[in-house]
């Protein structure tokens, strides 16, 4: 009969650890990189300002509706949207695209907006939201 105590003492011992060692541990994923946050989506022109002020309208219809898309490899096109700026447009073009400078600038290889270079320094980069200043 000895046994027993030893044996229930034992049991709820090892049941304690299971119990513990199952527990429902919450992991924060790590953050995503600057490159998974830019080629998880296309992105849409929705603003621009300069000196703090509009400055959309300094930027032709056409190129605002444009769609930008990144992939992983470096690669991407532009999509003209439902407005063109040339009706001989393709609809679509192929970029290039790396970041530079420690990852704040976004180097394309083609023009986005009329007058503007190619190297735009990374502002602010989240899931939702891709701001580049020139």
């Amino acid at each position: 009969m000895k046994k027993q105590p030893v044996f229930l003492i034992f049991f709820l011992l090892i049941s304690g650890f299971i119990f513990i060692s199952c527990s429902n541990k919450e992991t924060t994923p790590p953050p995503k990189s600057k490159t998974e946050l830019l080629t998880q989506n296309s992105w849409k022109f929705s603003s621009a300002t300069a000196n703090g002020s509009d400055a959309s309208g300094y930027l032709q219809t056409c190129q605002k509706d444009n769609i930008y898309t990144f992939a992983a490899a470096g690669t991407g096109t532009i999509d003209e949207g439902l407005t063109k700026c040339n009706v001989s447009d393709p609809q679509t073009t192929p970029l290039t695209w790396n970041f530079a400078s420690n990852e704040t600038i976004l180097h394309i290889s083609v023009s986005l907006f009329s007058n503007t270079n190619n190297d735009f320094n990374l502002v602010k980069l989240t899931d939702t939201e891709l701001v580049v200043s020139t």
